[in-house]
């Protein structure tokens, strides 16, 4: 092990005199009010909106008011009820709006579009399904598939341009019936290989008639929307994403059930490069990843150029799930000033999760995450910068490194803290990209309970602090990582716990004032 080098980054400096107390090793979460699964979620939703506090200038989020004409549809409870639905929602927008309340029963339609100053409204008992047939989700409209923009079936409820939107009440929205869309789903190629950046938005025409195969509509998606609010309804059987707000500014969403186990790609929330953003008191059950922020993928995501930024998730829960809460993959025109806190992830694979790819740009910063408590099956926080072959190809290999062009995506400035992880296979995973390391990471004040300690690679400038660990591994591997301090750890290990560094470009890792290891300054040979 090496020794000795006489400079350190200033990130590391302001640590290293700051105080050496051992304190609260044993238990770092103490001081903290740290939320059950039973205090939070949708039975714990508030009557009104409390206020917002983030580390980030937010907006006002207030509850939306409707002109007082209400709407009550007549349904058949035989036929399909589209056309009754929209000619109601576009006489009475035209009016000026108002409330249009879908009435207690099980009720079938093909794609609704809400317009201006609509309340569209689920009484209690109501259930609206909907169709399974291509033909009833045309012509197609413009929307946003896996972050590239297309013509296409959009979603189940959809809007474009709308001003003033609301879906609201304790009814239930069931997503596509068995017929033409689940049999005709693209499943066999990715997005990135039918569509063609270089052609006209308007000519990439997805309607399964040009095509032997569709992309499935979302649930519900306005699109290029300002005021936006969504609460108490439930959604299952999606095809495909849940709740996909694009372009949209001043959305809120809360009280939402959503249950998509089951569903290849069926994320809960997607919050797709829109801003101003708040979700409360949601369970999220999915196929996929639960609460999700996304800003566009690739060559495209890089032409539409808009963040997915200032935005808020409290007080939620995820029961099932790829990931509990996630950034990307798709993140070309930046995820920024996220504020996750005070949130439950129980029985979700990963917890805190980050995704991108080189072939993706953008990336993600000021990202804070505080008092959050996991039960996990698989890893509590994981980046993963590279992922497939079968998706990226070889830009997929770890090495060589690439040069950093547009593409080239980035995670920096990310904060974590006051976490409870009751159990995870892994605490940490960092898989950074050798030319775009993960950068400039604080954890701190955790308890942690997992199988696989620590793995990082192409990570810099980090700081792991005050945190009790129990794991069986006993191992803190970097690769080509530099600048990181794990400083008072509390290591409840098998054996003593050890550093394993490799990689050239690994430099300046220091473990200091904790328990169960001696201080280690390890540095490259570089002078």
């Amino acid at each position: 092990m090496k020794l000795k080098k006489t400079a350190f980054l200033s990130l590391i400096i302001t640590v290293l005199i700051s105080c050496n107390s051992k304190k609260n090793l044993n238990n770092p979460t103490s001081a903290t009010k740290i939320p059950t699964q039973n205090e939070v979620g949708v039975k714990m939703l508030t009557p009104e909106i409390e206020h917002v506090k983030a580390p980030f200038a937010t907006i006002k989020f207030e509850k939306p008011t409707f002109p007082a004409e209400k709407v009550i549809l007549k349904l058949s409870p035989t036929e399909l009820n589209t056309e009754t639905i929209q000619k109601a929602i576009d006489n009475l927008s035209a009016k000026g709006g108002g409330t249009i309340a879908v009435p207690n029963g099980r009720w079938m339609t093909g794609r609704i579009q809400l317009k201006d100053n609509i309340n569209f409204h689920l009484e209690n008992e109501a259930q609206l399904v909907f169709s399974g047939e291509i033909k009833d989700f045309l012509p197609v409209v413009f929307t946003r598939i896996e972050g590239i923009e297309v013509m296409s079936l959009g979603a189940c409820i959809y809007a474009n341009g709308a001003t003033n939107i609301a879906i609201t009440g304790n009814g239930k929205l069931v997503g596509p019936q068995e017929g033409s869309i689940r049999d005709n789903i693209l499943t066999k190629d990715v997005i990135d290989n039918v569509i063609d950046p270089k052609t006209p938005v308007a000519e990439r025409i997805v309607d399964g008639k040009k095509q032997n195969w569709i992309f499935p509509p979302m649930f519900i998606s306005p699109i290029n929307c300002k005021k936006v609010y969504i609460e108490g309804v439930s959604l299952s059987n999606t095809a495909f994403w849940n709740i996909v707000p694009i372009y949209c500014d001043n959305v809120i969403i809360r009280g939402v059930t959503v249950n998509s186990v089951g569903t290849a790609r069926g994320d809960g929330i997607d919050i797709e490069s829109s801003k101003n953003v708040l979700i409360e008191y949601c369970n999220l059950s999915a196929g996929d990843d639960c609460f999700t922020m996304k800003a566009g993928r690739g060559e495209d995501g890089i032409r539409v150029n808009k963040a997915t930024e200032n935005i808020v998730v409290r007080y939620c829960l995820a029961l099932k799930g790829h990931g509990g809460i996630t950034c990307g993959s798709e993140t070309a025109g930046m995820i920024r000033n996220l504020y996750v806190h005070d949130c439950v992830f129980i029985d979700a694979g990963v917890g805190i999760r980050f995704k991108t790819r080189r072939s993706r740009g953008g990336g993600g910063e000021n990202l804070i995450y505080e008092r959050i408590r996991m039960n996990l099956d698989q890893t509590a926080i994981k980046w993963d910068m590279l992922g497939s072959s079968g998706s990226v190809g070889d830009l997929a290999d770890r090495l060589p490194a690439r040069a950093i062009n547009k593409l080239t995506p980035n995670f920096r400035n990310i904060t974590i803290k006051d976490i409870i992880i009751e159990n995870s296979s892994t605490f940490i995973k960092v898989f950074g990209i050798p030319e775009s390391p993960v950068t400039n990471l604080t954890i701190e004040n955790a308890t942690v309970n997992c199988n696989e300690l620590f793995n990082a690679h192409d990570l810099q400038n980090a700081l792991f602090k005050n945190i009790s660990i129990t794991a069986k591994d006993s191992t803190l591997f970097l690769l080509d990582s530099k600048n990181i301090i794990f400083d008072r750890i509390n290591f409840k290990t098998p054996n003593a716990p050890k550093l394993d560094v490799k990689g050239t470009t690994s430099d300046s890792i220091i473990v200091r004032s904790s328990k169960n290891m001696k201080d280690i300054k390890w540095f490259s040979n570089k002078q």
